[in-house]
């Protein structure tokens, strides 16, 4: 087999099988020879193809990829281990949905909600204040790559229900409902499967499957406006706001900053208890960050179906480092919301790019 096998190891059982990666592998006794067999290679050609969806349902169930993949890897084992006894009763991508769910909702037990600064408190009324101090219990929603779950890569014609699934405003939402009902929503709205269906995954009956997405949806609506009512700048608009948002840090442009951001504009700063709302603060706030020409290197990407850059700064080698991610809500208008978040390299590095940069200058 090739080297692509051969990464994430982890021990099942008493050594006689293993997960590579996303593959399902059998060892021989010191664990070192790997042997594909017929039912395991079957067993990976149909079940890889889901992997990247089931990865984007977890995350909406938790707000966090870290959380997502160890579930997405619990998933596969669990359903690695019964395999023999699937009998194709429902389809198998039905089977796989049912076994990630359950594991999530086992999961839901042992886990709290995890939070925006939003969420906390009403916005930061001094800018020029220092972020405010978070209690260290606190969990914090996180950004999924869009190349972790195939948002880029969709047909054209979904492609906008799938980054409205993701969406920072909608995982942070679904964090406030009790995991069974976000469950339900998921599985009925997002992913289309009947309640026929969601109540045999949930061990529920029809009539509590209907009546817990009532519930969810009433709670939605009080909380965030549906997604088809948020207007979708088009896709070259939302480039050209990114474009604009980074020209802005890197030549230290403020005036390329205000042209971006809507007068409503907010900023989050993940990891803090500090967020600010309209135009005037949030530029007060990044006068202070924004510092010279040549500081800031930023390198576009995406997160949550939205426009996103890779932020990094330069250090006195001249070397820019990797701070984190800095997630766009963009709309015709211009930039509603710019979410920061923290997480230097670790955090870059899933998003397929460098941890570090040299400096531009000739």
């Amino acid at each position: 087999m090739g080297g692509g096998f051969r990464q994430s190891v982890s021990t099942v059982g008493e050594g006689r099988s293993s997960a590579y990666g996303s593959v399902m592998i059998e060892t021989d006794g010191d664990g070192e020879d790997v042997v594909m067999t017929d039912r395991s290679a079957e067993f990976v050609r149909r079940t890889e193809p889901l992997r990247r969806e089931l990865l984007a349902h977890c995350y909406r169930m938790f707000g966090s990829v870290d959380e997502a993949e160890d579930l997405v890897q619990e998933t596969y084992l669990r359903a690695w281990r019964s395999y023999d006894t699937f009998e194709g009763r429902s389809s198998l991508r039905t089977w796989l949905y049912r076994i990630a769910t359950n594991a999530c909702l086992s999961a839901a037990e042992r886990r709290g909600r995890r939070e925006l600064p939003s969420g906390l408190g009403d916005p930061a009324e001094d800018p020029d204040a220092p972020p405010g101090l978070a209690e260290p219990e606190l969990a914090w929603l996180g950004p999924v790559p869009d190349v972790s779950i195939g948002v880029e890569t969709r047909d054209p014609a979904t492609i906008i229900t799938a980054r409205d699934s993701v969406r920072l405003a909608l995982v942070a939402v679904l964090q406030y409902l009790p995991a069974r009902q976000r469950a339900v929503l998921l599985l009925r709205e997002t992913l289309g499967f009947s309640a026929g269906e969601v109540a045999t995954m949930l061990g529920m009956s029809t009539a509590a499957v209907k009546s817990a997405l009532q519930r969810a949806r009433a709670r939605l609506d009080q909380v965030a406006p549906s997604p088809g009512s948020v207007a979708e700048p088009t896709e070259q608009h939302a480039r050209d706001l990114l474009c604009q948002y980074i020209a802005g840090f890197e030549n230290a442009d403020m005036s390329s900053l205000e042209k971006a951001l809507r007068t409503d504009a907010a900023i989050e700063l993940v990891g803090t208890r500090t967020w600010f709302s309209g135009k005037v603060t949030c530029l007060r706030y990044l006068a202070h960050v924004i510092g010279s020409p040549g500081d800031w290197l930023m390198t576009p990407t995406g997160a949550n179906g939205q426009p996103a850059a890779a932020t990094y700064y330069r250090t006195d080698d001249e070397t820019h480092h990797a701070l984190g991610v800095a997630v766009l809500t963009a709309t015709p208008a211009g930039v509603s919301r710019i979410t920061v978040f923290p997480g230097g390299a670790g955090l870059v590095a899933r998003f397929g790019l460098p941890t570090s940069l040299p400096s531009r200058r000739s």
